[in-house]
């Protein structure tokens, strides 16, 4: 049974949207040593529509020459969560449909390994509240912004327990949370 690894870029006030944000801040290559961990032991991605609409672009024309992540993104299956989404281009891309707690825990009891998810704020929020994100991993940029969308929202009752904590070069926090359930 897979677990859900999530990757997020985060200010302090809790924000995720659209981290342009954090390019002043540059890219401690230890970010990229977590990042590359949570990918590699990953054998698919879980992402929203917008999500989806972003990466596949970005990610479909890159090599592992451009970005060493780019076989990862590319090669593995992925699972896009949208009511809308139809006929996805990027390869080896699947549409589950509409969020729904029964097909994703069918697809986390049918990957053997875990499952990356990176960005997807709506879906990560979903999947928050419904106790299916076995790991929060939290690049946590040492600004608050006061505006745009947030992971944690009005409502949302969770305990984490820290799993570990690292600090980096340029300032940025990774805090690896594991869910209690």
């Amino acid at each position: 049974m897979g677990a859900i690894l999530v990757h997020e870029f985060i200010t302090l006030d809790g924000v995720i949207e659209n981290p342009a944000w954090s390019a002043p801040y540059g890219f401690d290559p230890k970010m990229g040593d977590a990042i590359a961990e949570i990918m590699g032991s990953s054998r698919a991605l879980i992402m929203g529509r917008v999500t989806y609409e972003l990466f596949a672009p970005s990610w479909s024309g890159r090599t592992a020459e451009d970005d060493p992540g780019a076989p990862f993104m590319n090669d593995s299956p992925k699972y896009v969560v949208s009511a809308t989404l139809e006929d996805p281009t990027w390869n080896n891309t699947s549409v589950l449909g509409a969020y729904d707690v029964q097909k994703i825990q069918s697809l986390k009891a049918s990957i053997d390994g875990n499952i990356y998810v990176s960005g997807s704020a709506t879906l990560v929020r979903g999947l928050l509240r419904d106790g299916l994100v076995d790991e929060l991993h939290l690049f946590m940029y040492p600004l608050a912004l006061g505006h745009g969308a947030r992971l944690f929202g009005d409502g949302l009752d969770l305990k984490l327990s820290l799993i570990t904590a690292e600090t980096y070069d340029n300032g940025i926090v990774h805090l690896a949370y594991g869910s209690e359930k």
